[in-house]
């Protein structure tokens, strides 16, 4: 299954939005619009559900309900994520599921999170299936510290909701951190990569599936950056895992390189190629342009879509790249257009941007008819500061 529509209410950057989701979708907006912010809700969900995890865990991670509230919100203050769920190739939703949730305690009392709504409901027979909250029989303050997504017991009628936020997952690989798994203890708990542990990811695969994904990740590699060869993996003599290849130069064989030598957009593109390759559910890419050469960037467009064609899974991603977004194929029905207002960011459908709309049904790219309009506004006044001191 994959997210056909979100709404946020008072979450981060968003007081209010609500927009659909395709299943290869495009996030557009300028700095401090909330990319990441809009990509995390999503992960909250997933936080809740993860081992480890829990609804508690998910708002602690994020400070606690004061920083997850919408610095724009007005007299209401409590949080809401409301989700719609679709099977793959379905234009109609499956499930509904909606968390709702305030700030409790302070003083003398622990600080924490407590359920205002959560509900479930089922499209196919038309009725809730879940519907709690404060003045629901048999709920207090200690069981609305917990959803029902998180605990078996209580999800066996909804559990591919579970199932669907479970296998959701975020890449947005840090190349420098790829680079000190193999030196430094890795404590985190965390299931999000930001390199901390890629590695162990890949050691935690079996021979045949590792091989694999190499087998493919070296045909991108080797057209990418030519000069590389040979991407395996490999275990050094204290049993750390590392991700080795052979660097052509005029010695006949080249010589080894293992990750602690690769550029940064190296790192990032394996890591990028690794995440497509792996696991069943959503992915969030988070900027996949970065570090990479324009004429890679380019490709990411068409090559997600070849992916989806043989593995199904949603993939959203958040960018400014002009050349990730003049790619012919992507419609207004796959974007979302963040822009800043004094209420907190708006997010729209493209296809509901009339400006969008006109432009690209006039043949220009997403790249023309969103980025200029998601500039700020000021931005040409940067080259006419005086620089004198």
């Amino acid at each position: 299954m994959f997210i056909s529509r979100i709404q946020l209410y008072n979450w981060k950057n968003f007081h209010d939005c609500n927009v659909n989701l395709s299943e290869r979708s495009f996030i557009i907006g300028a700095n401090a619009t909330g990319k990441s912010n809009f990509l995390d809700a999503m992960r909250f969900l997933r936080d809740i559900v993860r081992q480890g995890g829990g609804f508690q865990a998910a708002v602690d991670n994020r400070g606690g309900v004061t920083k997850i509230r919408c610095l724009a919100a007005r007299t209401r203050t409590d949080v809401r994520i409301e989700v719609d769920l679709s099977e793959q190739g379905s234009s109609v939703p499956k499930w509904r599921y909606v968390i709702d949730f305030k700030h409790t305690g302070g003083g003398i009392l622990k600080n924490s999170a407590t359920i205002v709504e959560e509900s479930v409901y089922d499209y196919q027979i038309k009725k809730l299936i879940i519907s709690r909250g404060p003045k629901t029989k048999d709920e207090d303050d200690e069981t609305l510290k917990y959803t029902h997504l998180e605990q078996a017991s209580r999800n066996v009628r909804f559990r591919d909701i579970r199932d669907t936020f479970l296998n959701l997952e975020y890449l947005n690989v840090i190349p420098q951190m790829v680079r000190e798994e193999s030196s430094v203890i890795m404590t985190s708990e965390k299931e999000d990569y930001y390199g901390r542990n890629f590695l162990q990811r890949m050691s935690n695969l079996n021979e045949r599936t590792r091989n694999k994904y190499l087998r493919l990740i070296n045909q991108v590699l080797t057209i990418a950056v030519p000069q590389l060869k040979d991407l395996a993996f490999v275990k050094d003599k204290m049993g750390v895992p590392h991700i080795e290849v052979r660097y052509s130069h005029w010695r006949a064989k080249g010589s080894k390189q293992n990750e602690k030598l690769f550029s940064d957009g190296t790192l990032r593109l394996i890591g990028f190629l690794f995440a497509m390759l792996d696991g069943v559910g959503i992915i969030l890419l988070e900027e996949p342009e970065s570090n990479l050469h324009s004429g890679i960037v380019a490709q990411i467009p068409e090559f997600v879509a070849r992916m989806q064609r043989n593995k199904k899974r949603q993939v959203v991603i958040t960018t400014h790249s002009f050349e990730i977004l003049s790619n012919k194929g992507i419609s207004t029905n796959e974007l979302i257009v963040l822009k800043n207002s004094p209420e907190g960011t708006i997010a729209q459908n493209g296809m509901d941007v009339q400006e969008v709309k006109d432009l690209m049904e006039a043949g220009l790219t997403a790249a023309d008819a969103t980025l200029p309009m998601t500039a700020p506004e000021t931005v040409e006044q940067i080259n006419q500061m005086s620089i004198n001191e």
